[in-house]
């Protein structure tokens, strides 16, 4: 049976992001608000919880899962960021944009694309999954919570309470979200490509 914290959108109150930290550093999977759709979230380097995400996900190694960061330098650690990929990411992050760049050899394999080797990385502008990334002190694996069978995403904390209660360990009420994803920006060749269009507007890339 899952947790479910009720957390201010704007001020969280700092005990119950250490206990969701905590929650999710003893391997669990955490529902949580973030600037587009609610997410999947758990730690990156614990492969259990990255397989189960996936099960509840309905998604195999070849779908690109996602870094949530805290700032452009902890995305420079795990994707490798030429001139003028760092000129567009420091032009729309934060934000609600995922963009694909090549992975760094910080990233655990198991994480990247197994025959690409890219990885989905976002800042993303909430106060709350901001609030968890600084104190984990380390990006978080993510991804969009839309479940096998659905053609909606999961936007109402009550709703995913419901669906994933016996699933994951604690959903965070953050308000109601989107029913919209990051936009997610292919840039790993010459010129950026939309691999889907969400939130953000594409035209931040020049699409």
């Amino acid at each position: 049976m899952s947790q479910f914290f009720q957390i201010h959108p704007d001020n969280p109150q700092i005990r119950l992001i250490k206990q969701a930290v905590q929650i999710i550093q003893s391997g669990g999977i955490v529902a949580i608000p973030t600037d587009s759709a609610y997410a999947l979230v758990c730690q990156l380097d614990d492969k259990n919880a990255v397989e189960r995400l996936r099960r509840i996900r309905g998604v195999d190694d070849k779908h690109h899962l996602t870094l949530l960061c805290r700032d452009l330098s902890e995305i420079a650690l795990y994707a490798r960021v030429d001139n003028a990929q760092y000129r567009l990411l420091k032009a729309t992050t934060p934000g609600p944009y995922t963009v694909i760049l090549e992975a760094t050899r910080e990233l655990p394999r198991r994480l990247s694309h197994p025959s690409r080797k890219t990885i989905g990385l976002r800042v993303p502008e909430n106060t709350i999954t901001q609030a968890l990334l600084a104190e984990l002190g380390a990006p978080l694996i993510g991804t969009t919570l839309q479940l096998p069978g659905d053609e909606e995403i999961l936007s109402d904390p009550d709703e995913v309470r419901t669906r994933l209660e016996k699933l994951i360990e604690l959903v965070i009420d953050g308000g109601a979200g989107t029913l919209e994803p990051t936009t997610v920006i292919d840039l790993t060749g010459p010129e950026p490509v939309l691999v889907r269009e969400g939130r953000g507007d594409p035209a931040a890339f020049g699409l």
